[in-house]
């Protein structure tokens, strides 16, 4: 079990808008070594919005 979290991390992505809205999902390692950013409805802020990876 170690081998699958190890490859597919659990990230978690805070809105850039600042308003405190995350979504968890989960990312490839050999595919996205650097932090990931995504476009995703922000529903606080009501719009799309950048969601970007927390460490």
């Amino acid at each position: 079990m170690a081998a699958r979290t190890e490859l597919r991390p659990v990230v978690r992505l805070r809105s850039t808008a600042g308003t405190g809205y995350t979504y968890v999902t989960r990312k490839n390692r050999r595919n996205d070594p650097d932090r990931l950013t995504l476009l995703k409805y922000d529903p606080v802020a009501r719009a799309h919005v950048a969601f970007r990876e927390e460490r």
